[in-house]
């Protein structure tokens, strides 16, 4: 078989690193000035993952072909943000049809799930930490099945092809960075022996540049390579994750895994100062919520009053809490929960929602609104839900090929190593998704057998006067719907480049009174700030990791951004 690493192949992809200049065209995020001779693009959070997406572009595939070879290389390289052993949402562009595809590959319940799963003796809820843990946490993964439908109806290579480079990698090792070595050592509490005996060899933790083999993972990818989806879902591979779930007192059967559907939804729409922003629905909370608080901040002269000003950043932390108390409130699986989808973008509930932010001072005491009162006839919501989860990790990746096809697709096992339960033999992490369900029954987002937890991943495409202007994403749990917000801002009303865009320090707020903040946010704005009322954290955080593409709307060309908040990287294809 001819190796996929071969030298003279690595020297030719990384010579196609983007450069990218400081002052910007009329498109939004496009560096003018910069070269751009590239037909196709990819953007991942990890350099291999980006070469083996470009490699696949270069012989042919196309963008979901080189999307499906970069999961499965991200399982390798980034094992503890998403893999076989969860879900996630793809957004496709189809240049030649005009049309934007929405696939739910999310986790969801099984049969044996229930409000109760996670409430102690006493009925009150569990701690996080303690919840993760068992094996309710995990919800019967899609990733694998999500994949193998989006390559059937929109790809042109084979499974077994682009499997292949991820079998190398786990094979032959990947060298471990900073960001994989410190999860490894935060989250060694959770992991269960399979998982220490690949990430803890000799019981401590593999550190900063020593070599990560994962034989068993290697193993599990030739089987699927070989048979099919199917021995995952109807066959030794899933009868072994069963297992492993029952070990920690999850109830997720083989008919769980076999009962599993990729769902099609119908993406939500919105414009924001004159661009199309197109996103994911429920059960994803991701679009809407996005699209609110843009809509909310429309009204404002945001570029007058400057990026990351006092100002700016009042109004943006406001909109965040009004548009996170009604996620709590409205948003869940919509094949369980009824949505008021017209409602949520109305101009006329927009409007009243913007009055309730007062220019000056936070608001304490921000409730959600009457949404049904603008949707027509309908049932009322059910009660608020829990407080926002602003933990979780995942990751977000990019590709666009040389016909203007475009996937934009954010992958996860919820938290860093999900559950931290490795499947015994099989070496995959397991995710912890059920825990995005509230633990308290009675809100849109209580636990039910089938249902897919409400989640934040807001894998997005903007579109101007019907051409694709860019696309965007980001991992981060709850702070992904900011800072994908706050990167298409920094393009469209400060004017910055892509790459300036991503490399913005990004703030992030649920409900009054704490902000979480970045470095590099100057310590006058951070003061000026509490005396509006807001309550800064006491330390920076890193929030989220962006990867986007933007399209030169003039001329065509092609330009990405990755972020160095982890080893972002963007690879270019001639």
């Amino acid at each position: 078989m001819k190796r996929f690493w071969g030298t003279s192949l690595i020297v030719a992809f990384l010579s196609v690193f983007l450069a990218l200049g400081s002052a910007v065209a009329a498109s939004p995020g496009v560096p003018e000035g910069a070269p751009s001779p590239y037909t196709g693009m990819v953007s991942t959070a990890h350099p291999l993952a980006s070469l083996v997406g470009a490699r696949v572009l270069a012989s042919g595939g196309n963008a979901v072909d080189a999307a499906v070879a970069t999961q499965f290389a991200l399982n390798v390289v980034e094992p503890q943000m998403s893999g076989i052993g969860g879900g996630g949402f793809m957004m496709i562009y189809l240049a030649k049809e005009g049309k934007v595809i929405a696939i739910d590959c999310r986790e969801q319940a099984p049969a044996g799930a229930t409000p109760q799963m996670f409430l102690d003796d006493g009925g009150k809820p569990l701690s996080f930490e303690v919840a993760l843990q068992s094996g309710h946490a995990v919800g019967v993964p899609g990733t694998l099945k999500g994949l193998v439908t989006a390559l059937e109806k929109y790809g042109t290579m084979t499974l077994s092809s682009l499997i292949e480079p991820a079998i190398e990698l786990a094979e032959r090792g990947v060298v471990v960075n900073a960001p994989l070595a410190q999860h490894i050592a935060e989250n060694a509490y959770k992991f269960n022996d399979a998982a220490k005996s690949v990430f803890m060899p000799g019981g401590e933790p593999l550190p900063k540049g020593a070599l990560l083999v994962q034989s068993d993972l290697a193993k599990t990818f030739k089987l699927i390579r070989d048979g099919g989806p199917g021995v995952f879902y109807n066959g030794e591979v899933g009868q072994a994750l069963v297992n492993a779930v029952r070990e920690k007192a999850g109830t997720m059967s083989m008919e769980d895994l076999t009962g599993y559907e990729v769902k099609f939804r119908d993406p939500v729409r919105g414009n924001y100062r004159g661009y199309e922003i197109v996103s994911m629905g429920p059960p994803s909370s991701g679009g809407l919520t996005l699209l609110q608080m843009l809509k909310i901040l429309e009204g404002y002269d945001i570029k007058a009053l400057g990026h990351n000003t006092p100002q700016t950043l009042h109004l943006m932390i406001e909109a965040m809490h009004l548009s996170y108390a009604d996620r709590a409130k409205y948003l869940a699986d919509a094949d369980f929960v009824d949505i008021p989808f017209k409602g949520y973008l109305d101009e006329r509930y927009i409007a009243e929602r913007r009055k309730l932010i007062d220019i000056v001072h936070a608001t304490p005491d921000v409730t959600a609104g009457d949404i049904w009162e603008y949707e027509g006839e309908g049932p009322q919501a059910l009660r608020a839900g829990e407080a926002e989860k602003d933990r979780g990790e995942t990751t977000h990746f990019t590709v666009m090929d040389k016909w203007g096809n475009l996937v934009s697709y954010t992958t996860t096992i919820e938290d860093v190593f999900g559950s931290g339960i490795m499947v015994p033999g099989y070496g995959f992490m397991l995710n912890n998704e059920m825990t995005d369900f509230d633990f308290t029954p009675g809100g849109v987002n209580e636990v039910a057998p089938g249902k897919r937890p409400r989640s934040s991943m807001t894998p997005t495409i903007a579109f101007k006067d019907g051409k694709c202007a860019f696309s965007v994403g980001s991992p981060g749990g709850a702070t992904i719907i900011t800072s994908v917000m706050q990167v298409i801002m920094n393009m469209i009303d400060h004017g910055m480049n892509v790459q300036e865009a991503i490399d913005a320090p990004r703030i992030y707020s649920s409900s009054f009174p704490k902000v979480r903040w970045e470095a590099h946010l100057p310590e006058w704005i951070r003061n000026a700030l509490k005396l509006r009322g807001h309550v800064m954290e006491e330390k920076p955080s890193v929030i989220g990791s962006v990867q986007s593409i933007v399209i030169d709307l003039e001329t065509g060309k092609l330009y990405g951004g990755a972020d160095p908040r982890r080893e972002g990287t963007v690879i270019g294809v001639r």
